[in-house]
């Protein structure tokens, strides 16, 4: 990472499973250092298994207010992750004329599990765990122990 990135977006279809654990997470292991929000392509909700699969390891989302898009300020973000194929064409539609630096990291939809409650639940812990460990090798975290 060569430029210090202050402020980050994360991105996904309805910011309800995948950008808020991806927020979440960067908030836990580097507090106020890095301005962080995350927005959908479209309205949704928190979503119930995400907000117990983060509960889990002990991140609340129960405060998480879900937003669009249209709902953010003027784009001041110094890089825009999207974690899904909707997300990065909205974002590459909005940073256009923008330096902003954008990356897409393909991350699997958990709300497409379907069979039993534990099987939709170990989804969304893959997804969960697969977005921390992305989220500590862009942003390594700098003190103690990352749980």
């Amino acid at each position: 990472m060569d430029k210090k990135i202050n402020a980050v977006l994360f991105a996904c279809e309805r910011n309800a499973v995948r950008s808020p654990m991806a927020e979440a997470f960067l908030k836990h292991f580097h507090g106020h250092s890095i301005y962080v929000d995350s927005c959908g392509v479209k309205d949704g909700e928190i979503d119930p298994f995400a907000a117990e699969v983060m509960r889990e390891i002990g991140l609340d989302l129960s405060r998480h207010k879900s937003k669009t898009f249209d709902d953010l300020d003027d784009g001041f973000f110094d890089l825009v992750i999207t974690l899904s194929p909707e997300a990065q064409h909205r974002a590459v539609e909005m940073t256009r004329n923008d330096a902003v630096e954008l990356e897409y990291w393909a991350t699997a939809d958990a709300t497409a599990e379907l069979g039993s409650r534990e099987q939709r639940l170990q989804a969304y812990r893959a997804v969960r765990d697969a977005i921390r460990e992305k989220i500590l090798a862009r942003f390594p975290f700098l003190g103690g122990i990352a749980s």
